[in-house]
Order: structure tokens, then C-alpha cells, then sequence
């Protein structure tokens, strides 16, 4: 089960989807047949409800929110996005076809953004921040916020890991002008594909919803109050919509029991010198997927990944931007990554590897156990899950007590 809320389909989400077929109505809009609210529709009602958002719009995938959240906030060619050069591609893959820049900031031992370094890295160009609440724990908001204000930037939250936390009693994906999320198997809950944005601004949400629908209004119709818009169709389908309503239901659940499973592993690990767990900037309001530990040098790191069958979090795939080929690709730009973007390198920007030495330097330094998330790819190959017993809890708390025992001494 790679994500929590996988563990958790069940006999709601079944029942859901036999509605759907019992009515062959597999896409949100019924048209000749109007009556009754879609499941897509219930989604998004509910989800606004949920998380205290004025509006809410269901798309296919977390990268099609990330689009459609670029989108309704006018990023385009031309606009620089301020992003965490530790981030799963996809965040950095929208701003690209956006036709924007990413422009790489360092994360700090929270392994989110360094407030200091975007902040330094602003120009008059810049556009935007996206905030990546990564591994399933939120940004410094406060200070992201302070500095977008101060700056005239709008800042975009990517919480696709993170669905379910919240900062300062507030959900993550609300306190930016937009938020994205993520429902692929991974997320703390799941509708197979899927992903959705919250905002509270009526134009960003026109914008967005235009951009996912053809330039349809909101509620599909032809004409409305906003801009006109060409749009994509990036529709969450109906059978999705029908299993997101049920794993919405249960995102209480899921939270509670990750948070219990993340306290009793971490009480069974005694703290010592030369290893510390991960800042966090509201620990209350983490989604506490991982266990992070950090340690102080990184080949201790390494010894204790490799004793445990795992690996650092430098070495997770194409979360790291030293793992993204297409980051080089895009430096050099002949021929462009994307196919919608004009030949040519991008001007004022590192890509390689070294050009971020904080984050080469806490990642390197890291090393995460499971709680929720079963992924080896992002280096949670080792832990728990959700169905784990207290048998296995206590294993595994004893492996990287005694790993980190056979390194530290």
C-alpha cells in the first residue's frame, strides 16, 4: 500500500463507483440528464467545506493542479517561479510549461524552503513562490508570506504530499492564493488519479476553472464574469470524483492514525548526539507521513540508510534536482525540454549539481522512516504502515536505534 489513505479503500469508495456505473454517467456532466449533483461536484463542495475554502476545482492528476493553479494566478512566459530545488518534478515541470522560469531556492533542515535564500533570489521578474509543504509537513508560511507581501508576489502552495495538514490552525492550501493538490496512490488519500485546487478568490477561480475546462464559466456556461480563456481538458473524471468523496470522508481517520503511528515509533527511538529529527514549523499540524531524521555528518547518514536497506534522501529520484536530466536539458535549451517552449538556454540560472550546496548538504544528511508512505523511490523504503501492528513498531524503531547505535557508537 504506497500511501495511508490506500489502506483505507473500502466498501464507501465500492459503493460509490457501482452508483456510477449503475448510471453509466462516467463524466461529471450529465447534459441531457441534469438532475442530481455529480460525485465530481459533491467532491468539490466538500472539499471546501473540509479544508474552509471559498471554491474548489477537481482536475485529473496533481500536476494538472499545479497547471491549472499557474494558470489562474497569470504565470507565464516572461514570470520567474521561486521553487525548492527539493521537490518532486512535477512542481518544477508546471512552471516549464507555464512558460515561466523555475528559479531553484535552497530548503534548510525543515527540507523546505529557506525564507533567506528566496528572498535573495527575487528579481524583477519574479512572479511567484510555490511553497511545497514536502513530506507531508508545511513551509515556514509566515515568513513566505512576509516576503511575498513585501515583494507583490503571489505564492502558489503545492501540497500534494500534504493533504490534511494545516499551519497555525489554518489548512495547508489556504493560505496562499492558491493551493494544489495531489489524490495519485502515494497521497494521504487517493482517488487512483486525481487533484484538485483550493482558493478563495473568485477570479482565480473562474481562471482555473476556464483553464481546465475548455474556458467553459464556472458551472459550464457560456458566458460570466471574468476573462476569457483558452482552456485544456484536465476534468477530474466522474469515477474518481466518486472514490474522492468517500477517501475525503476518511481523511480524519487516516491523519489520526498516522499521527499515532508516527508518536509511538518516535518514542521508542532514544535521541542522541549527532542525529536530531527534522524541523518542523507546526508540528501539530503535520501530516506525519515520514520520520525524519538529520543527522549531523552525511557519511554517518549514508552508514545508517545502508544498514537499514535504504538510502538518503539525496538519492530520491526525481525529487532532487541533480536527479532531473531535463533541468541541464532546459540550461542548455537546444532542444527545449518542452515542446511548447522556444529553442534557446535559459539565461541567469544553475541548474547543475553543486549550485544548491545547503540542499546537497541537509539532504545528504537525512534519512526518513516510513510512517504512512511506503515509497522507496522517495527514500521511505523502510518503516511502517498504516495496518502495521505494535509488533512492528517496536521492530522497526529497534532497527534504527540499533543502526544508528552501530554508527554513532
Amino acid at each position: 500500500m504506497p500511501g495511508p489513505g490506500y489502506a483505507y479503500l473500502g466498501d464507501e469508495e465500492r459503493k460509490n463507483v457501482e452508483e456510477v456505473l449503475d448510471k453509466w454517467e462516467l463524466t461529471r456532466h450529465t447534459y441531457d440528464k441534469p438532475d442530481g449533483t455529480p460525485f465530481v461536484r459533491r467532491f468539490e463542495l466538500a472539499a471546501q467545506e473540509t479544508f474552509g475554502a471559498q471554491h474548489a476545482v477537481a482536475v485529473n492528476s496533481g500536476t494538472s493542479a499545479l497547471l491549472t493553479a499557474l494558470a489562474a494566478a497569470g504565470v507565464g512566459p516572461g514570470h520567474e517561479v521561486i521553487v525548492p530545488a527539493y521537490t518532486f518534478i512535477a512542481s518544477i515541470g508546471s512552471i516549464v510549461y507555464s512558460g515561466a522560469t523555475p528559479v531553484l531556492a535552497e530548503i534548510d533542515e525543515s527540507l523546505t524552503l529557506d525564507p533567506a535564500d528566496v528572498e535573495a533570489r527575487i528579481t524583477p521578474r519574479t512572479r511567484a513562490i510555490m511553497a511545497v509543504h514536502m513530506l507531508g509537513a508545511p513551509c515556514d508560511l509566515t515568513a513566505l508570506r512576509d516576503i511575498a507581501q513585501r515583494h507583490d508576489l503571489v505564492v502558489i502552495e503545492d501540497v500534494a504530499q500534504a493533504c490534511g495538514g494545516s499551519y497555525q490552525g489554518r489548512a495547508l492550501g489556504t493560505h496562499g492564493a492558491v493551493g494544489a493538490f495531489s489524490l495519485n496512490p502515494f497521497k494521504v488519500i487517493t482517488s487512483g488519479e486525481g487533484g484538485f485546487i483550493l482558493t478563495d478568490d473568485p477570479v482565480l477561480y473562474q481562471r482555473g476553472y476556464a483553464f481546465q475546462d475548455q474556458g467553459w464559466f464556472p458551472g459550464r456556461t457560456e458566458t460570466g464574469e471574468g476573462e476569457i480563456l483558452f482552456g485544456l481538458n484536465l476534468r477530474m473524471p466522474e469515477l474518481a470524483g466518486a472514490v474522492a468523496c468517500a477517501q475525503l470522508d476518511k481523511l480524519a481517520t487516516v491523519l489520526k492514525r498516522t499521527r499515532e503511528m508516527k508518536q509511538w515509533v518516535a518514542q521508542g527511538i532514544a535521541m542522541r548526539d549527532g542525529v536530531r529529527r527534522r524541523v518542523l514549523h507546526d508540528p501539530a499540524g503535520e501530516c506525519a507521513t515520514l520520520l525524519v531524521y538529520v543527522f549531523d555528518r552525511a557519511e554517518d547518514a549514508q552508514a545508517v540508510a545502508t544498514a537499514l536497506n535504504s538510502k538518503t534522501m539525496i538519492d530520491s529520484g526525481r525529487h532532487y534536482y541533480a536527479n532531473m536530466p531535463q533541468l541541464a536539458a532546459l540550461a542548455e535549451g537546444n532542444p527545449p525540454p518542452s515542446p511548447f517552449r522556444a529553442p534557446g538556454p535559459v539565461s541567469g540560472q544553475d541548474y547543475r549539481r553543486g549550485s544548491l550546496p545547503a540542499t546537497d548538504d541537509c539532504l545528504a544528511r537525512s534519512v526518513a522512516i516510513s510512517i504512512g508512505v511506503s515509497d522507496r523511490y522517495l527514500g521511505a523504503g523502510f518503516g511502517v504502515t498504516v495496518s502495521s501492528s505494535d509488533a512492528d513498531v517496536q521492530r522497526v524503531a529497534e532497527e534504527f536505534s540499533a543502526a544508528v547505535d552501530g554508527v554513532l557508537g
